[in-house]
């Protein structure tokens, strides 16, 4: 089965399955992957649906900052 065959199929199994209604998409919450700042470490956060800038303390060194 080629991808473009593969992509077809699983497009119409969308179609059918929301046509149903037995499939309901909404929105959540949203996982924001950011660095500090201060001392480069990695961090993950949650945004609530809608917020665009999120403040937060650093896991690593404790540095409070604001996403952007």
């Amino acid at each position: 089965m080629s991808k473009q065959a593969m992509r077809e199929e699983a497009e119409r199994l969308i179609r059918e399955t929301m046509e149903k209604k037995a499939l309901v998409v909404k929105q959540g919450n949203t996982r924001i992957e950011t660095t500090c700042g201060k001392c480069g470490a990695p961090n993950r956060l949650q945004a609530e649906k809608g917020t665009t800038r999120v403040k937060f303390a650093c896991k690593q060194c404790g540095h409070k900052q604001e996403t952007l």
